[in-house]
C-alpha cells in the first residue's frame, strides 16, 4: 500500500471523526427539520458500489418524502417528492453529512470518485470506468463537485445522461488516474467555495470550466 493511501486514511478517520463532533448541532436542526416536514425515517440508507465493486449503504439524510415504489435507477431525484427543507439540505449538502459516518467506517473517502448506485453499475462501472473501483468513493471530488454546479441545473433524466453524465464519469477517470494530496486538498477548498457560492447566489464557472477541461483531456 503506497504512502498516500495510508496517510489518506488517517487523514479520513480524523477529519470525520472532528466533522462529526463540530456538525452535531447542525444534525440537530436536519433531524427536526425532517420531522416537521415529512415525519419519517431520518436517514435514506442508498445501496451503493465502494471500493473493488464491494456493496455497501450509504447514509443520507432524507430530503424526499416516503415513497416505497421507488428506485435507484434514474440519474436524476424526483424533484416533486422533495420537502423545502430537504431542497435547502441538498442545496447546501447538509443531506451529504451523514457520509461522515460513512468515511470513518471506511467504506468511503472525503475526497474519491461519486459513489456508484447498486442499479447503475453496468454504466458507472462498466468498460474503461471500471478502474474507478479501483479506489474508495468519496464524500466529494471532480465528479461531484460538476454534477453540484452545474448537473443540478438539469432537471430531464434523458437530457442529464446526455450532458452531465458522459463528463462525471470522465471525471471520475481523471480523479484516479491523478489522484495526490494536491488534487485532494484542491478538492476540498473547491467544495467549501462551491457550497459558499450556491449559499449565496454567486456563480463557479471558473470551478466549471476547468472540470470541464479536466473531462475534455481525458477524452482525447
Amino acid at each position: 500500500m503506497s504512502l498516500y493511501r495510508i496517510t489518506k486514511r488517517a487523514f479520513d478517520i480524523t477529519a470525520s471523526a472532528l466533522g462529526l463532533v463540530l456538525t452535531s448541532p447542525v444534525w440537530l436542526a436536519a433531524v427536526i427539520g425532517i420531522q416537521l416536514s415529512d415525519p419519517g425515517p431520518v436517514f435514506y440508507m442508498a445501496n451503493r458500489v465502494g471500493f473493488q465493486n464491494r456493496p455497501f449503504r450509504m447514509f443520507k439524510f432524507r430530503s424526499m418524502r416516503v415513497d416505497k415504489q421507488a428506485n435507484e435507477k434514474n440519474f436524476k431525484a424526483d424533484v416533486n417528492r422533495i420537502f423545502p427543507w430537504g431542497a435547502f439540505m441538498r442545496s447546501s449538502k447538509i443531506d451529504e453529512l451523514p457520509q461522515l459516518l460513512n468515511i470513518f467506517l471506511g467504506d468511503m473517502s472525503v475526497v474519491g470518485p461519486r459513489p456508484a448506485s447498486a442499479d447503475q453499475v453496468s454504466v458507472t462501472r462498466g468498460g474503461k470506468y471500471a478502474r474507478v473501483g479501483s479506489v474508495k468513493p468519496g464524500l466529494s471530488g471532480p465528479s461531484a463537485l460538476y454534477d453540484y454546479i452545474y448537473g443540478d441545473t438539469v432537471t430531464d433524466e434523458a437530457e442529464y445522461e446526455k450532458l452531465v453524465l458522459p463528463t462525471r464519469l470522465e471525471l471520475d477517470l481523471y480523479y484516479i488516474q491523478n489522484a495526490c494530496w494536491r488534487l485532494d486538498v484542491k478538492m476540498i477548498f473547491w467544495t467549501v467555495r462551491c457550497v459558499l457560492n450556491s449559499l449565496f447566489h454567486r456563480p463557479s464557472e471558473t470551478m466549471l470550466a476547468e472540470l470541464t477541461g479536466w473531462a475534455e483531456a481525458m477524452e482525447d
